[in-house]
């Protein structure tokens, strides 16, 4: 894949983020900042980032959990250890931080 298709597909995936978040209803405060970076801070100061690598064409997050990398298959950002799905992932780490269950739509 070319590098500006991975940033598109890469923002895409972020305002997809950003858009489940605000549908989720969830008390979080979120923030992009240059370079294609989210952060996700929660009430205990904790944080998740999420950021596009163009170097390795993958979305990274970390979290409490750990650090977890995703590669684009054609359809969706699929974990590059066990074939998950981003916004899954996204919303178990998500859930396990903020202490409630927050729900992250699949990309279409």
């Amino acid at each position: 894949m070319r590098d500006s298709e991975f940033v598109v597909l890469a923002d895409q995936a972020l305002a997809d983020i950003e858009h489940g978040l605000e549908a989720s209803g969830a008390d979080l405060d979120y923030s992009t900042a240059g370079g294609g970076v989210l952060e996700i801070e929660f009430d205990d100061g904790s944080k998740i980032v999420v950021n596009r690598h163009a170097a390795a064409q993958e979305m990274w997050v970390a979290a409490r959990a750990g650090g977890f990398h995703f590669r684009w298959d054609g359809a969706a950002w699929k974990g590059t250890r066990d074939g998950r799905e981003l916004m899954a992932v996204l919303a178990e780490l998500i859930s396990a931080q903020a202490g409630r269950r927050v729900e992250l739509p699949a990309r279409n």
